[in-house]
């Protein structure tokens, strides 16, 4: 059956619940594509994957993204971060980025993630272990990472768009940055989570907008607790 695609609006982002090829067109041109295709490995169906979280058995990333789709995926963005860039037909370019998860080299799992990156730079590596983080989807990246992707494109980038969104990181980095976010996800349970997760970073208030682009987020804990004691502080007066 043809799934009809629906827009939901929450700030700043645009969320689509649809199937990326469907939504792409009617998309503007961004900024930045900052994306995590499914990889085609089938995933999804061992819910045994790296979190102590149940995740359902879901189909999502049994087939990758053909070819045309994750060309239409480039095309869209002036500049493009691919997470699973091996996995796919992307530009050749100078510049990549890892995420280390600084696992033990007899870890079973994969130590790190690749992801093609359009913008001339030299290759990057962001340090995180993975059990630092709640996840609400199997292949979630950290919050962290994404603000860390987005600092490395131009001081231009405006505009966001993540086609395979998932549980909505992307869109919660946007938030947290002053980010233009367009995401598409298809599954009904990750985009309800990515609606909450991005309403409940709006709703947060925020002491000093935008300021701490920088993967800190103990200092983003201290703004908020600063801000809270300012909150009550004048609730007493």
């Amino acid at each position: 059956g043809v799934m009809m695609a629906e827009k939901v609006t929450i700030g700043n982002c645009e969320l689509w619940h649809g199937d990326c090829r469907e939504v792409l067109p009617l998309l503007p041109k961004v900024d930045l594509v900052l994306t995590d295709p499914p990889y085609g490995i089938n995933f999804a169906s061992n819910p045994h994957s790296q979190s102590c979280i149940k995740h359902d058995r879901m189909d999502w990333d049994v087939s990758a993204p053909d070819d045309d789709l994750i060309a239409n995926v480039i095309e869209l963005g002036a500049q493009q971060i691919v997470w699973g860039g091996n996995y796919f037909n992307v530009p050749k370019s100078q510049s990549f980025l890892v995420w280390d998860k600084m696992q033990p080299e007899n870890f079973s799992m994969a130590m790190a993630e690749f992801a093609f990156f359009s913008v001339k730079k030299p290759a990057k590596i962001f340090r995180m272990h993975p059990a630092s983080f709640q996840k609400e989807h199997p292949t979630q990246k950290p919050v962290e990472l994404m603000e860390w992707c987005i600092n490395l494109a131009p001081k231009t980038t405006l505009t966001v768009a993540d086609p395979f969104a998932g549980a909505g990181t992307t869109g919660v980095a946007c938030v947290r940055m002053g980010k233009t976010f367009y995401g598409i996800e298809r599954e009904p349970k990750y985009f309800d989570i990515m609606c909450e997760r991005i309403q409940r970073e709006v709703d947060r208030p925020q002491l000093f907008p935008f300021s701490c682009g920088t993967a800190d987020t103990g200092k983003q804990d201290y703004q908020y607790g600063l801000q809270q004691q300012l909150i009550q502080t004048c609730e007493k007066e």
